[in-house]
């Protein structure tokens, strides 16, 4: 009996010692402060000078003036010197496609998957959002692999997992589209080609399709509204994938999963019909005009763009014989100012993979002011207008405090010149620094 009685002191008297190791383990943090000569404030839209940043582990402990943030800065606080740079929120980038390395022509898209094996093409979107991450980008919202199945779910747990550095992933797994309505086309009926999309008819069978990508990891459902552009009377219009029933389908499912619906939507009636569908976010919207401008306004739909790649990719296929695409890209030109002066909510987004991941994405930020942004608002559109179409305004999207300590700077003032921001030198992501050739 006291052979029992001492084994069970003995115990007790580990797990205490455990637990208090474990209490005083879990006690020890780690802060920074950040001396930030120039800093962004998305939310109010000013720049403040002399602040300090007291970041906490991975989240903003403090934001204010800098002699009042040192004084509540431990004395054993990293010390990160910015002070002669401008720092901001890390940037979102909402629409990528992490699995592609590039598709200017149609012969591009086939050769990845048909040459290219899924495991391989995972390894390449590994180089991919490194890169991202080192251009400042420390959110992405992947809206489909392309053929590559859930393998953007992969990168995405590596990513949170600190197996490898990229950003914070936002997916959407396979993108939907109908039979007949998406590459791979064109080849023999006697061949079984791979496609890049997950094909679905029919009202139950895209709601069973919609539980099972989010069962797999999805965040965001996905779907091709339309295809098929063609210009009349001035006005680009396309062909619908979906009947209306069906294109609710996807939004009511998802919305009753709690996820937000992203709809591929180029031509008028394409958009046209996503709005009335529902979705959140309306992607490229080259057939945009100012009656659809207002419903979006009306709805609180998100733009998502794509600017960029429309120009990249507009001169390869018109070579290819698609002279449409440098049309579209014009008439998004044309469009892009009114839709930011009746108020619609534009969340930065690239297309980054339809361009090859070695061109800096921020290339973008450019395109907005000329068409029609001011400096701020295209810097807003990737800090706090992004934060608020992923949901996750709590977390993200200002430099406030409560926040992951997701911040980059630039050496120069990209209120006076945008292009800086394709010069990120200094990035930080959950308090852990990426890149550094700023800092005294």
């Amino acid at each position: 009996m006291e052979k029992m009685l001492l084994s069970l002191f003995l115990i007790g008297s580990l797990l205490q010692v455990s637990l208090v190791a474990q209490q005083q383990t879990g006690a020890r943090v780690s802060r920074v402060l950040i001396k930030a000569g120039r800093l962004v404030d998305v939310r109010a839209g000013r720049v403040l000078q002399n602040q300090g940043i007291l970041i906490e582990n991975d989240r903003i402990l403090r934001v204010g003036p800098l002699a009042e943030i040192e004084r509540a800065a431990s004395q054993d606080a990293r010390v990160i010197d910015l002070s002669h740079t401008t720092v901001m929120p890390g940037l979102s980038d909402c629409h990528v496609h992490i699995l592609l390395q590039g598709d200017v022509t149609s012969a591009d898209y086939d050769e990845q998957l048909l040459r290219e094996s899924i495991p391989y093409r995972a390894i390449r979107a590994t180089v991919s959002v490194r890169n991202a991450l080192m251009n400042g980008f420390t959110a992405m919202r992947d809206l489909g692999t392309e053929g590559a199945m859930y393998a953007d779910v992969d990168v995405k747990t590596a990513i949170a997992r600190g197996v490898i550095p990229g950003p914070r992933m936002f997916v959407s797994t396979r993108a939907f589209s109908g039979t007949g309505m998406y590459p791979l086309l064109g080849y023999s009926w006697e061949l079984t080609m791979p496609e890049g999309v997950q094909i679905v008819d029919g009202v139950e069978n895209i709601r069973r399709a919609v539980r099972e990508e989010v069962k797999y990891g999805a965040d965001w459902i996905k779907f091709y509204a339309d295809r098929r552009y063609y210009v009349k009377a001035g006005v680009l219009h396309s062909w619908v994938n979906f009947t209306d029933e069906e294109m609710k389908a996807f939004v009511e499912e998802a919305h009753r999963l709690g996820h937000r619906v992203a709809s591929h939507a180029m031509g008028r009636e394409g958009i046209d019909a996503a709005l009335r569908a529902g979705v959140d976010s309306i992607e490229h919207g080259y057939g945009l005009d100012e009656e659809l401008i207002d419903r979006m306004v009306r709805q609180g739909t998100y733009w998502c763009p794509t600017i960029y790649t429309g120009v990249y990719v507009a001169e390869g296929r018109a070579r290819e014989g698609r002279p449409i695409y440098l049309t579209m890209r014009d008439m998004e030109a044309r469009i892009f100012g009114v839709a930011v002066r009746k108020g619609v909510k534009v969340a930065f987004g690239t297309d980054a993979g339809a361009f090859p991941w070695t061109e800096n994405a921020a290339r973008e930020f450019a395109y907005m002011v000329r068409y029609g942004m001011t400096p701020m608002q295209a810097i807003q559109s990737a800090t706090v207008t992004a934060s608020e179409l992923l949901d996750m305004t709590d977390d993200m999207g200002a430099i406030e405090a409560g926040k992951f300590a997701d911040i980059v700077a630039v050496a120069n003032d990209p209120l006076q010149d945008i292009t800086e921001l394709e010069r990120v030198r200094f990035v930080m992501k959950g308090g852990q620094v990426f890149r550094d050739e700023l800092s005294h």
